[in-house]
């Protein structure tokens, strides 16, 4: 497989509403297989297809338990509220905190465009909000109540 280049800010592309996947193709699969190998390379947690230029709505995430890639995810039900502090790939050394809902119901396909529904909270859920904002041209920053450089 490929890893590639994370996008950093400014690059307009973070701030792109991705287009809805409407068939499920090679080409596809071959993105989610990329954005695994390249979420990997990075030791990140999560990674949307427009931090690598690709203005779809696919998502991978890996909190050390589950792998789960996810493609045009939603968040359908939210619970709670925590603040925590958050970084990411596309914002190098820079940390925020941010709040989030402690608990979240997604909705998405997965690469054999099956629905699949699944429920995250404290870090996954943290996980599945920063991802799908992604998605939404909304960085973490965007959110932030407090951000500081890393260090």
């Amino acid at each position: 497989m490929a890893v590639y280049q994370v996008l950093k800010l400014p690059d307009e592309t973070l701030r792109t509403r991705c287009a809805a996947v409407t068939k499920i193709n090679d080409g596809i699969l071959r993105v989610l297989d990329n954005m695994r190998d390249t979420l990997y390379a990075e030791q990140g947690l999560g990674l949307a297809a427009p931090q690598i230029g690709i203005p779809k709505r696919l998502i991978v995430i890996d909190t050390g338990e589950q792998y789960i890639e996810l493609i045009n995810p939603e968040i359908i039900e939210r619970e709670g509220e925590k603040t925590s502090t958050e970084g990411c790939l596309s914002v190098p050394g820079i940390i925020g905190r941010v709040p989030r809902s402690l608990y979240v119901k997604v909705r998405g396909l997965n690469r054999h465009g099956k629905e699949v529904v699944m429920e995250g909270t404290e870090l996954l859920a943290k996980a599945f909000q920063h991802e799908i904002d992604h998605l939404d041209g909304i960085l973490f920053i965007d959110r932030a109540i407090e951000i500081k450089r890393e260090g």
